[in-house]
């Protein structure tokens, strides 16, 4: 036999026909499973050795009467888990039903005939890392000693520049022993597997205290041990080139993390604490980056508007929002359209988040004297057609960045105030003359970010009225509505969320708009005429988001409830 056909049949509804064939040769297994979706893959292999193809229901964990004595990690080892029990044989899911010897195995430990079906090894790993998440919550310190004990292949960290001569103390040899290093990675690649965008790892009085932030939630981990905190803390410093002799004064550092395929910028806080140093790790991934304001997932109204502005010769756009509210990811997707090779692009940030392809990035250094408004003045001389001011904080910067719009350039910063409309307050407050910003503001936009729903096992809900009245939302577009409620599942580790979106409330700046700014109009009469327009406001782009069953009802108030 000179080789294998696995085939999985796609019947497509138009042609009725199957549109997809997988082909190895001998031995080839292992192969295929590498280049293979692994749902392909199992409807495949199902189909060749003519056993079941299986899918494992939301939040499905093992019985553990079925798992017959054997360690979780045995059933690891054999990639496989317990099912059901039908007539004293045993229902076992297999993510590689070419290994018979697994099969024996479990035979043998379960003393019974096993009947094999074929699951995606995705799932099985979802199940797996779920189960083990629940073993480690369990018993902290046996999950501190399996990492201690592990090793870190695949993992690589480095500093973005060469480490300069430190100040050394006891920490150092500490901070250079194999499981502290080992710790510190296996933080790391946790972080990038949850797809955290923070970890939190802070002193307390007896213990230390290990979180993640993923999706936007503060979520604790088992964490090393009080006696190694100085010493994690330490190989962190020596990863960002910081001195780990210095505890007594915060100190901010980044370094590389390459693993899981991909690399990764963090960028480090170290702030003291009454018992000890807390480290901060913002983890900054360009993967999470859209490529255009296309991929945000904004309603229509906002869509349109942005798109619009972006695409003006010149005039100033101002994004607004809380911290972590997602206005720099905003302003890159504004970005990477206007990327071309015929325009210029120049950016002064604080600091330099992700680095773009072809657009001139600065770093502002307010020690060396180098701030936003500085930085502005220089880069108007750079002939630039874009410029990006990272966050106008003072009446300079503002001044600069408003003339510029005035000059013939496109000027994009971000702002912090509640709503679009408290963008023209605020500017005022900062000495900006009413008929400057109406001459140069295109559009102002305040946004949130909110957690979307796991759509491996959100639920429909009935509308909560009493919710609804409380935040002074009318119940009648719900009438007749299907939404959703979260749930909680392996794949979304129990949360009932994963991953999120940006909801909006833009600002178009009109002539009615336009002549109320010039008569330096209060936000009240603003927003007053922007909802005659059509504005949609943030907390209507959160109901909006409900109804099409993005997220809860919950979680939409949780970031417009006051809005």
């Amino acid at each position: 036999m000179a080789h294998i056909v696995l085939k999985y049949f796609h019947m497509s509804e138009e042609q009725n026909k199957p549109v997809r064939r997988l082909r190895l040769r001998r031995g080839g297994v292992e192969e295929l499973r590498k280049i293979t979706d692994p749902v392909e893959f199992a409807i495949s292999a199902a189909d060749y050795l003519g056993i079941p193809p299986f899918t494992l229901p939301p939040g499905f964990t093992p019985n553990p009467d079925y798992m017959c004595d054997m360690k979780f990690e045995a059933w690891s080892r054999v990639k496989a888990l317990p099912i059901a029990r039908v007539n004293g044989r045993l229902t076992v899911a297999f993510s590689d039903p070419f290994d018979l010897p697994a099969q024996e195995e479990v035979s043998r430990w379960c003393h019974s005939k096993v009947w094999p079906v074929v699951i995606p090894s995705s799932e099985l790993n979802d199940v797996m890392n779920s189960l083990k998440q629940a073993e480690d919550a369990a018993n902290p310190a046996l999950a501190m000693e399996t990492i201690m004990k592990g090793d870190d292949e695949g993992i690589e960290m480095s500093a973005d520049s060469k480490t300069e001569d430190m100040a050394l103390d006891a920490s150092v040899d500490a901070a250079g022993d194999a499981p502290v290093i080992r710790m510190v990675n296996s933080i790391m690649v946790e972080a990038l597997k949850t797809k955290a965008s923070d970890i939190h790892f802070e002193a307390m009085e007896k213990t230390s205290r290990l979180r993640y932030r993923i999706d936007g939630e503060l979520v604790e981990r088992p964490a090393p041990p009080k006696a190694l905190h100085n010493a994690v803390c330490s190989r962190i410093k020596i990863l960002s080139n910081l001195d780990i002799a210095e505890r007594r004064r915060p100190q901010d550092g980044r370094f590389k993390v390459k693993a899981l395929k991909k690399e990764v910028d963090v960028r480090v806080s170290i702030l003291p604490t009454v018992h000890g140093e807390k480290v901060v790790m913002r983890i900054l991934d360009k993967a999470n980056l859209a490529p255009g304001l296309a991929s945000l997932g904004l309603d229509d109204y906002a869509y349109k508007a942005m798109k619009y502005a972006v695409e003006q010769p010149h005039g100033i756009i101002l994004v607004t929002g809380p911290t972590g509210s997602g206005k720099t990811t905003t302003l890159y997707s504004c970005m990477q359209d206007l990327n071309k090779p015929n325009i210029n692009i120049v950016t002064a940030e604080d600091p330099v988040e992700y680095e773009l392809p072809g657009v001139n990035q600065c770093h502002v250094n307010t020690a060396q004297g180098l701030t936003f408004a500085g930085i502005l003045r220089s880069v108007l001389r750079q002939d630039p057609d874009v410029v990006l001011v990272g966050e106008i904080r003072d009446g300079e910067t503002a001044d600069i960045a408003v003339k510029a719009a005035l000059t013939g350039h496109l000027v994009l910063s971000t702002l912090h105030t509640n709503d679009a409309c408290g963008v023209i307050a605020r500017l005022f407050d900062m000495g900006i003359q009413p008929f400057m910003l109406a001459s140069s503001l295109i559009l102002a936009q305040a946004q949130r970010l909110f957690r979307k729903l796991c759509p491996f096992c959100k639920q429909p809900v009935k509308p909560d009225l009493e919710m609804l009245e409380i935040n002074k939302v009318d119940p009648k577009p719900f009438e007749g509505i299907e939404i959703f409620g979260p749930v909680g599942c392996p794949k979304c580790h129990g949360s009932g969320y994963k991953g999120r979106g940006a909801m909006m409330e833009v600002l178009p700046i009109s002539p009615k708009i336009r002549a109320l700014i010039e008569k330096g109009g209060d936000a009240e009469l603003l927003r007053k005429l922007a909802l005659e327009e059509g504005m949609v406001t943030l907390k209507e782009a959160g109901m909006i988001k409900v109804r099409a069953g993005l997220t809860s009802l919950q979680a939409a108030f949780e970031v417009t409830g006051g809005e």
